[in-house]
């Protein structure tokens, strides 16, 4: 089975848009989606972009974000609290999700009540209420990620990112073609099953 890689950081914007709509077009177009939370701070450091000082640019970035969602047909609440996930606990968590198989319903649950629910990613506090959600225990898995295997895996997986190429989030990579944001989810799923025109060339 064809597959895509999804690189996406807890705290993106646009990762929303593609965090509840990746799964869907996946199954249709028969491609396997590999859901890997990383660490895109660095990557964004390493690239010179400062978002978080970019005032008119942030502005624009959660209008542009309503817009699709509204084009999507996916819920838009108001603009999230942002920044958020200031201690990466948000991300340490999927790598505990990654490793015990229940990522995927982790990351949608925490979009939609970072988005929805205007709770802050990466506080003890969301995640006593996000996680029984998705079936799991607070106190076991906050043990887990506060653990050294957590933040090992979160730094390998950001990694392999940079490796790869990626700069920002969401990024999907099929091998090492690499596609950058929500407006390029479709393109990348095309791409791993082998639908896009510029395969033919």
């Amino acid at each position: 089975m064809a597959r895509l890689d999804f690189f996406y950081f807890f705290g993106s914007g646009y990762a929303y848009l593609s965090v509840l709509r990746i799964a869907a077009l996946a199954e249709e177009a028969g491609v396997a989606v590999r859901w890997r939370p990383f660490n895109v701070r660095p990557l964004m450091r390493e690239n010179n972009v400062m978002l978080r000082d970019e005032a008119q640019k942030v502005r624009y970035l959660w209008r542009d974000i309503e817009r699709r969602a509204a084009f999507h047909g996916l819920p838009f609440v108001k603009p999230p609290i942002w920044p958020t996930e200031p201690d990466l606990l948000a991300s340490r968590v999927a790598m505990v999700a990654a490793e015990e198989g229940w990522v995927e319903p982790y990351s949608v649950e925490s979009f939609r009540a970072w988005y929805l629910e205007g709770l802050p990613l990466g506080t003890a506090e969301s995640l006593q209420t996000i996680l029984p959600r998705v079936g799991q225990d607070p106190a076991r898995v906050l043990a887990l990620a506060a653990g050294s295997k957590a933040a090992t895996r979160l730094e390998d997986e950001t990694e392999a990112a940079r490796k790869l190429g990626a700069f920002g989030s969401p990024t999907f990579a099929v091998g090492d073609e690499l596609f950058w944001g929500d407006d390029r989810l479709e393109e990348a799923i095309a791409w791993a099953a082998r639908r896009h025109p510029a395969q033919a060339r």
